[in-house]
This record gives structure tokens, sequence and C-alpha cells, in this order.
């Protein structure tokens, strides 16, 4: 499959929007409907304004230096104006100058309006598609990449608001001029008007066609856009690795690959662009030069010319001239309205591409109420399948690829069950299902005889504490990172919560302490700072069921121990499920299986584990000597 070819994390869902401009409006214009119609109100008598000099202009020269009419105005009662020729004179110098003071109020009024819709509508986009984004399954984030998310969140809700802002308003404006100009041109001459205004559906033919060939040129440059941003956040992300592994060549040529894709595309869009503008102009041109052309030999000879009959004014002839070309200018500008409103559906494709990816995982209709949680946990026949977790309930689904097999086990309130085994086992699935970070597919598992499925997420989630291996700290300070989740906390017990996760006597190491900013994703620190961190958070969360998910494992052994003496502490009155790479922090749980394949293929205690000289005494007897070893220096280091 070419570049060109491959589907986007959106596509499939992008597909099935219908009418995406029209949705946005309806989802997101009624809120906004005053700004909007006081904008359009506003273009509207700017424009209109705008017509009134050119048309006093050819009365003026007729009236008052021709003497070769009357004065009069449409839609102005005779009575009105002045019969004088100098009275007129002075006249047409007051009217035009307020229609010029006129157009400038309401060009004001309309642009301040429409910026408060467009922008206020892209606001509303961005927070939708952030609050969507954050409800999304994690089968989501498994398979979608970051740079097409930050692609919808930026570009895309920035092109809608370019399309709100401008395009919409710049139609209105094309609308009202065209419809006025073409209003007053047939009052003054109808026969000369229609010379003027015959390229107009030419126009429109061409612009339908322009519209049809350019609409998947878009689609495929807002994919690009998506697809080079996910290279470079990628690219930028693992630069260590790059500069380690000496591949800044590989990466360059992956980003040029990227950034070629994105002009290939655009350049697509261009050519047609390019082709479309200059013919739009020609044809505005060429109504222009027949309007002169007719209208020329019309006055110039006194005759009219061909199937033409009556007679043309010297000042109906300049008010054409002006006119037309003031129609010129708009039916041009019709090429960018095009460009924009292209944009703003690929872009809207994708805004509700992205809203409209289903949640599977989601509070019940009617949650179960879990108050006062004893912390009974239990796993009973568990088999989950990350391909069918994004099927929908009731679908059929096949296991053949589950990463968990019939997986049963319990742990009554405060004990520790501990998961050992090979890397890709799936030890790490398991204790994300019990925060309901993906569902199962079948069997349940149960928080005090409760289905999780049956809990409100904010309800579970607040219960269960989870420290991952990968560690996440955000760019603030130490303290905010500490007091995530629980953002009232104060300062005492963050740094009672530090405290006790063997953190507090680095933390105060640090140029300003707590107050310290460790950088986007804790750049600044060591990876055993990162984790007692995310274990200082988890002290302070104070949940009544905790899993530990290696959460020492970006720590030496020394310090591992010191963290453990915590972990101990932390676990001693709560539920406690925890993944362990070295077996030495988990000799005193209750319970430790042996999970290999998606199975457990061994349980008991320690000593039971090792009597049984099976596949977990192997691992314990090649890990136990460093063990012994860091052991004996910490005991000397006590001393």
């Amino acid at each position: 499959m070419s570049t060109h070819e491959e589907e986007t994390p959106f596509d499939a869902y992008r597909e099935d929007v219908e009418r995406p401009l029209s949705r946005l409006f309806r989802e997101y214009g009624p809120d906004r409907l005053g700004w909007f119609t006081a904008g359009m109100v506003a273009n509207f008598v700017a424009r209109m304004a705008s017509l009134v000099p050119p048309l006093l202009l050819g009365v003026a020269i007729d009236a008052i230096f021709a003497n070769d009419g009357s004065f009069e105005l449409p839609l102005v009662p005779d009575a009105w104006l002045p019969t004088a020729q100098m009275a007129q004179f002075w006249f047409t110098i007051g009217a035009v100058a307020v229609s010029f003071l006129v157009v400038a109020v309401f060009t004001w009024i309309y642009g301040v309006t429409a910026n408060l819709f467009a922008h206020g509508v892209m606001h509303a986009v961005r927070v939708d598609c952030f609050e969507k984004m954050q409800r999304l399954d994690m089968t989501f984030f498994d398979d979608k990449e970051t740079g097409e998310v930050m692609a919808v969140l930026n570009n895309d809700t920035q092109n809608l608001e370019m399309f709100l802002d401008n395009a919409l308003m710049n139609s209105a404006r094309l609308l009202v001029m065209v419809g006025g100009i073409a209003a007053v041109l047939f009052y003054l001459n109808w026969q000369l008007a229609i010379v003027t205004l015959v390229a107009v559906p030419a126009m429109v033919a061409f612009t339908i066609w322009f519209m049809r060939a350019v609409e998947p040129r878009y689609a495929r440059q807002r994919s690009a856009v998506g697809a080079l941003n996910t290279r470079l956040e990628n690219s930028i992300s693992g630069v260590t690795l790059t500069k380690t592994t000496d591949s800044e060549a590989h990466e360059i040529d992956r980003v040029r690959g990227a950034s070629r894709r994105l002009y290939e595309d655009t350049m697509a869009v261009l050519r047609l662009s390019y082709f479309y503008r200059p013919g739009m102009e020609l044809l505005a041109g060429l109504a222009f030069a027949g309007t002169f052309l007719v209208g020329g030999y019309w006055l110039a000879t006194g005759t009219a010319p061909g199937p033409l009959t009556g007679t043309l004014s010297v000042g109906d002839f300049v008010v054409f001239l002006f006119l037309t070309q003031r129609i010129v200018d708009p039916l041009a500008e019709v090429s960018n309205i095009v460009d924009q409103y292209e944009n703003a559906k690929a872009s809207s494709e994708r805004v509700f591409g992205l809203m409209d990816v289903p949640v599977h995982v989601a509070d019940p209709d009617d949650p179960v109420a879990l108050e006062s949680v004893e912390g009974r946990v239990a796993y009973e026949n568990v088999t989950f399948s990350y391909d069918a977790s994004e099927a929908h309930v009731g679908e059929e689904t096949a296991f053949d690829e589950a990463v968990i097999r019939d997986v049963s086990f319990a742990a009554e309130p405060g004990e520790t069950v501990a998961f050992v085994g090979p890397t890709g086992a799936g030890k790490s699935t398991l204790v994300k299902l019990l925060l309901r970070l993906y569902d199962v597919q079948s069997g349940s598992i149960r928080i005090d005889d409760h289905d999780v499925r049956e809990l409100s997420l904010a309800d579970l989630r607040s219960s269960v504490g989870y420290v991952s291996q990968e560690t996440v700290l955000f760019d603030g300070t130490v303290a905010d990172n500490i007091r995530y989740g629980r953002f009232d906390a104060d300062e005492e017990a963050v740094r009672e919560a530090a405290k006790a996760a063997q953190a507090h006597a680095f933390v105060t190491d640090l140029s300003e302490g707590y107050e310290t900013r460790v950088g986007e994703n804790g750049v600044k620190l060591s990876g055993g700072q990162r984790q007692r961190i995310a274990l200082a958070r988890a002290v302070l969360a104070d949940p009544e069921i905790l899993v530990l998910d290696e959460a020492t494992s970006a720590v030496d052994t020394w310090t591992e121990l010191q963290i453990q003496r915590s972990i101990d502490r932390l676990t001693a009155d709560r539920t406690t499920l925890a993944i362990a790479h070295r077996l030495s922090t988990v000799t005193d749980a209750d319970t430790i299986l042996v999970v290999e394949d998606g199975e457990i293929v061994e349980r008991g205690s320690h000593e039971e584990l090792l009597d049984a000289d099976g596949q977990y005494a192997t691992l314990w007897a090649a890990q136990a000597g460093d063990r012994e070893t860091a052991a004996e220096a910490l005991l000397e280091g006590d001393d």
C-alpha cells in the first residue's frame, strides 16, 4: 500500500460523517445565534451602504453636471430630495460621506461579531474534542497516533475558525454585493445588466466543478498534516535514542518522507487553485470588458447595439463601470472562499470523526454506589483480547488472540497478591482490567461483590490507586505532580507523602525544593526520582485498593530496598495487586501468581512456590544472589 493510500486513524469514522458543516451549525450555532445574526445584518448594511456612492455619482453626473436628467434615487421619495442644482451637489457630498461612515461603523460591528461567533465555536469544538478524547477507551490510544489527535485539536479547529470568520462572512458579502449590484444595474438599464452578469452562470458552473475536484485532495492534505505531526512528535520525543544509536540520518529521512507527502498533497490542491483562481478572474474581467465594450459603443454612437434598445446616459454608464469593477473582486474572491470551505469540510469531517468514535468503557445507566470499600477483589474466569475489546456489546467475539485466558483469583481485604512472569505474559493487562481501562470479554472482575462494570468510573477509580511502570509527570512543580488527583491537598500532606515514598530527601536537594519544575514528562528528573514521585502521588491518594505495576522498576537495588520499606507500610492495611520484575519485592505477598501467555501457571506463597520447584523457583534462583549482596550493603549502611 502506498503512503497516500494508508488510512489515518479517523478514516473509518470520518467517512460516515454526513454534511459535516451543516452539523457544525446545528450543534454549535444555536448558542451563538445572536452574534451570527448581528454579524450577518451588519455585513448586509455595510455592503448596501457601499453601493450608495457609485449610484449617487451617476445621478449627480446626469442631473448636476450634464443637465441630462432629474435628480432621483431608488427607494427615496422625491419630496426628500433637493431641486436646486447646488443643493443637489451638497446633498450628494453629504450622502456619500454618510454612506462611508455607515460602511465603516457596520464593518467594525461585523468584524467584532463575526470573530466572537467564529472563535466561540472554535473554543467549544476544541474543548468538546478534548473532552471526548478523555472519555475514549484505552484501545483508541493503543492504535491511534498522538500527532493525529493534535492535528484535530489544533489545525482542524483553526481551519473551522477561518471558515466561520472569513469564508462564511465573505460568502454573505459576495451574495449581498452580487445581489445588490445586480438590482442596481437592472434598475438603471436591464439590457446592459444582462451583458454585465452573463458571466455569473459560467462562474457558478466552474466553481461547482472545482469543489468536486478539490475535495478529495483536501482530505489527503489534512491526513498528511496529521502524519507529519506524528512523525515530528515521535522523532523529538525519541531524540535520546536517535542520538545514542547514531540514527539522525534515518530520522531525517523519515521526516523528509512525511514532509514530502504533505508537500505533494498540498501542491495537488494548489495546482487546481492556480487554475481556478485565474479562471475566475478571467471570467470577471470578461464581464467588465463586455460592459465597457457594449456600453461604450452605445454611448459613443448614441445607438443601442444589436438587439438592445433605448438610450444610455453618461451617468448610468459610469455607474455600470464602477459597479462592474466592484463585482470583479467579490467574484474573484470565490476561489479563496471555496478553498476555505473545502478545507473546513475536510477538517469538520475529522473533528466529527473523532467525536463519533464509540466509547465502550462507560458508566452504566444506573451505577451501583460504592460507598464503604472493604477491598475484596475477585477475578472470575476472566478472558480478554485487545482486538475484541473494540467490538460492540453483544457482538460475537473470537478469543484466538486472547492475551488473558480464563484467569481466576481473589484478594481478601488487606491481602497482597503479586504477579510475576516473563515480559508480555499479560500481567499489566490483568491489573488494567480492574480499573476498567479495558473491559473483559468474558468472566467478571468484582470489588466487594460488585462487578466493576456496575460501578461508575469515578467511584471505581477513586477507590483504586495505580502506580505504573511508565511514570507520567506533567510539566509543573514537584508538588503539583504529587497532588495530581488530590488537587486540594495541603503542603504538609504532600511532604508526608513524599517522605513515605522516600522522595523527600532528593526533593529538598532540588534548586527550588517542592516548587522545582520537573519539565515535560519529568525530563529534569532521573527515572528513579520520577517513580518515587509517582509513589508519593499514590500515598497521598490513600486508596483502599493499590495497584503497583513494577513500581520500582526504574530504581537501583539499593533504592528499591529503601522504597520497599515504605511500600510495605503503605500496603499493610489495604488490598494490593503488585506486578514485580524483581521477585525480592514480593516475597511477603500473601499469594504469588506466576503468569505465562495470559494464564496462571503457578500460585502460592513464596515458600510454597519454592517448595514446588517450578518456574518461580527457577526465577528466584537466578535473582537471589543480587538481592543478598544489596541487603548486606543496606544493613551496613544502617549500622
